[in-house]
């Protein structure tokens, strides 16, 4: 049995099965993508990799409906949001190729010898990339095409249970005009992960996923010396601290915690409320998520039997430590699993450090900035948040005190194509999308003149 596998979550039909990739196919990868990066990589100009960029963009456009029904059947998305995330694929390779001269542009810098000195940014090499299954374009689109244009060449190794979504990225990237070896998927087994990392072609690694592979692949990166970018798991904070509009707060928190049936890292997964809206507040959001509907679309079934499994598990592990249930029955039917709210969690819970990937979120009430800051913090993740607080100067305060990558204020869903991502303890390090994104496997390269 291969390893890469379509299975309908929604059905558990297996659709598809690919086979693993021989020594001979992750050899092929490597030879072509060092060559490509020696031979083609370094004698085009970012002008002219930005060209081809731009061309992908369109395709993801002209290709939605297509490229969004392969992951509704593969990881169970929502096909509206699925040709969405088609759609925002789109939107960033457009933003990195129409900001590429830009942001790639030498950087002068001023010197106390004054001599003219300045950095030029350029490509490595070859980056292999080791992408999850919840996002299936989206983290692709944000790691490939800036290495694409910075003049790197990629190895893919998605998730297993997108071999569909693979095949099309990788052909999709063909028809835009990059050339053979440019951008190279593999159905890569662990182990030969673990020999692409360690072979010399190779200059770096990214990965998005768990925490437990982030670990695994930083370990390998750093026995063999490459930089390495690791966006890991969230539990992030969403801070109703003051605000005279709740049913914006709500509206925000249900869209925070329910985006991709609840299976995103920076998704809201705990709702932190002061004290003085936590009822209304709570009898607001508890009518909202039990108002989620299945049948008209507004999630889907969790990705996989397993995901399934993990999640009900986390769920009864907190119930038989205590806390409560106000929404939902941890009672899945198949992979659907009915929106739920818990409550009275305390930091003795397992629960109280956990991720929940799914469509899960934990309540919390606080009576100061002190408390919820606190409480924000006690994670031993830290990739994003968002604080609803009407006063911007308290909100801002509050922000410079959270160890996160990102404070969101006013609202949830505050991405963009060219916004900077990511997060810090163990959500990881590094940042993606934006110039800080494209500048990460770049070689900064120095050039100094004699006088």
């Amino acid at each position: 049995m291969g390893t890469f596998a379509v299975i309908n979550p929604a059905t558990g039909e297996k659709l598809a099965e690919y086979p693993d990739a021989t020594a001979a196919d992750i050899e092929a990868a490597l030879a072509s993508t060092q060559q490509t990066y020696q031979e083609w990589s370094r004698k085009t100009t970012v002008a002219e990799r930005a060209a081809l960029a731009k061309r992908a963009a369109e395709l993801f456009d002209e290709r939605k409906e297509e490229l969004g029904a392969i992951i509704n059947r593969e990881m169970g998305k929502p096909l509206d949001q699925s040709i969405g995330e088609a759609e925002f694929s789109g939107a960033i390779t457009a933003a990195f190729a129409d900001n590429a001269e830009k942001w790639l542009a030498d950087e002068h810098l001023e010197v106390e010898d004054g001599l003219k000195t300045f950095f030029r940014f350029q490509g490595t090499g070859v980056i292999l990339g080791i992408m999850p299954w919840n996002y299936p374009y989206y983290q692709v689109a944000r790691f490939a095409v800036p290495n694409l244009i910075l003049g790197n060449t990629i190895i893919l190794k998605h998730a297993a249970q997108c071999p569909e979504s693979a095949l099309a990225l990788e052909q999709l990237f063909l028809d835009a005009g990059f050339p053979k070896g440019a951008y190279v998927n593999v159905f890569a087994t662990h182990e030969q992960v673990s020999d692409i990392i360690a072979d010399d072609r190779v200059q770096g690694v990214s990965l998005t996923g768990s925490e437990r592979a982030g670990a695994i692949v930083a370990e390998q990166a750093g026995r063999a010396l490459k930089k390495c970018v690791l966006e890991l798991g969230g539990s992030d904070v969403f801070l109703v601290l003051d605000s005279a509009n709740l049913d914006h707060a709500v509206e925000h928190a249900v869209g925070g915690r329910m985006e991709n049936t609840g299976q995103a890292c920076n998704g809201s997964k705990r709702i932190v409320v002061m004290d003085k809206y936590f009822d209304e507040f709570s009898e607001k959001f508890q009518a909202a998520i039990a108002g989620q509907s299945y049948s008209d679309g507004d999630f889907g079934p969790m990705s996989s039997e397993a995901a399934t499994k993990t999640l009900a598990a986390q769920v009864q592990g907190a119930i038989d430590q205590g806390a409560e249930v106000v929404v939902g029955n941890n009672e899945p039917e198949g992979n659907v699993y009915t929106p739920s709210i818990i409550t009275n969690i305390t930091p003795k819970m397992d629960v109280y450090s956990q991720e929940l990937f799914g469509p899960v979120a934990q309540l919390y009430k606080v009576s100061s900035d002190e408390e919820a800051i606190q409480l924000a913090n006690s994670s031993p993740y830290g990739l994003g948040s968002v604080i609803i607080c009407d006063d911007l100067d308290r909100a801002e305060q509050v922000g410079n005190q959270l160890d996160v990558g990102m404070v969101f204020i006013g609202g949830a869903g505050l991405e963009g194509a060219d916004v900077p991502f990511g997060g810090v303890k163990k959500s990881g390090y590094g940042r993606e999308l934006g110039k800080v994104g494209m500048l990460e496997f770049a070689n900064k390269k120095l050039f100094r003149y004699a006088g």
